[in-house]
């Protein structure tokens, strides 16, 4: 990754190092990576914790995690820069590219296009956000981090027999239609998707250590569950979310070539990485979309569709969502800010106006995305 100008804040160190020593020495999380840049600038690093509990190794800076919802901003502005070059269009249907991809809405086969896909506007929605019986995991939907060997052409069928939620563009739902744009962006470059991903953004920033793919696993996190203390994940683990069916895990699919690659939870990558990609768009885009498709990804693209996985006073731009209201939250962030995280146990947020960008990455699920340490740090390094 290019290498930020590091000019560690004494005062951020002194908010947030007791947090991660709290989260540690209560086992919160396992291990965990926490960056801030301001200004561009390194202000914050710390590696703390164990990568392997069980081997007793520690963490460090350029420890690679399982990524989770953090490919979801990295495809989509593989994506944009597609648009960009007019190889797609937003408003483009699916069925341009996927034929035979036609999930219905009450017997009817309604038009999905590509904007729908970016936005979770298609209609489309997850395993875990669906109860035990649900259609999804009735017919073997896989949320793109479990059921390793599963290719794209089963997993599109599966989708499309699905059916919708409700008609594409008249709400938001969290859902797999970054997996459907991943098999979009195949068919229209003919080139797979680690192949795109990688030319026009992760070979562009210097993400080396980014992909779909692991090749080092003597730096790869190993995954954990909540628990006290967290639980290692087995070939297979299921961690309960919000009484639905729960998020279903199988850690080594990351080393199954034959695993269809998961535009919206495929990835690996390292914080330094995910710092460098979020920086870069923040500055305007860097090597990989224009200024202007930099902006439009962290603002509001939803109107006024309820971001249910957020709540109230939240929009959502292309890959994260966007405050738009602080006042009916309960989060410390400001208005304007683009935020997004993984069920692995990640956040991150990047704030426009103060130059700010944040990335935290633990092997703790989900303590490291939603819980009291990620929300701690987030109002940590906002305080001041």
């Amino acid at each position: 990754m290019a290498t930020l100008e590091r000019r560690i804040d004494a005062m951020l160190v002194a908010r947030l190092d007791p947090i991660l020593d709290a989260a540690l020495a209560a086992t919160k999380i396992v291990g965990a990576v926490a960056l801030v840049a301001r200004g561009g600038a390194l202000v914050y690093a710390r590696a703390a914790g164990q990568a392997d509990r069980e081997a007793g190794r520690a963490m460090t800076l350029d420890t690679i995690f399982r990524a989770s919802s953090l490919t979801k901003p990295i495809v989509t502005a593989a994506a944009l820069s597609l648009v960009e070059s007019e190889v797609i269009g937003l408003d483009d249907p699916v069925i341009r590219w996927l034929p035979d991809f036609q999930p219905a809405f009450q017997g009817q086969v309604p038009t999905i296009t590509l904007r729908h896909l970016l936005t979770h506007t298609a209609g489309l929605s997850y395993g875990f956000m669906q109860p035990a019986d649900g259609p999804y995991l009735k017919l073997g939907v896989s949320d793109g981090m479990d059921q390793p060997g599963l290719g794209f052409p089963e997993e599109l069928r599966r989708i499309s027999n699905a059916g919708l939620m409700f008609p594409p563009g008249a709400a938001w739902l969290y859902s797999v239609g970054m997996d459907v744009m991943g098999a979009v962006m195949e068919a229209a470059t003919g080139r797979s998707l680690p192949e795109v991903v990688a030319e026009r953004v992760t070979n562009k920033v210097g993400m080396a250590d980014t992909g779909f793919t692991v090749t080092d696993r003597g730096r790869l996190a190993v995954a954990y569950a909540d628990g006290a203390p967290p639980v290692k994940m087995g070939t297979t683990h299921t961690v309960p979310f919000a009484e639905l069916s729960g998020i279903q895990f199988a850690p080594d699919r990351i080393f199954d070539p034959a695993s269809f690659p998961s535009g919206g939870a495929g990835m690996a990558c390292s914080a330094p990485d995910m710092l460098a990609f979020l920086e870069a768009i923040r500055t305007g885009g860097g090597a990989v979309v224009s200024a202007e498709t930099a902006q439009d990804m962290m603002t509001n693209q939803t109107g006024d569709h309820a971001i249910v996985t957020s709540g109230p006073g939240w929009g959502f731009g292309f890959g994260g969502a966007v405050m738009l209201d602080p006042e009916p939250t309960a989060s410390h962030l400001p208005a304007g800010v683009w935020t997004w995280a993984g069920v692995y146990g990640h956040s991150w947020f990047v704030d426009p106006a103060s130059e700010t960008t944040f990335v935290l990455m633990t092997n703790t699920s989900t303590e490291g995305m939603s819980g009291q340490t990620s929300r701690d740090l987030a109002a940590a390094v906002m305080a001041g």
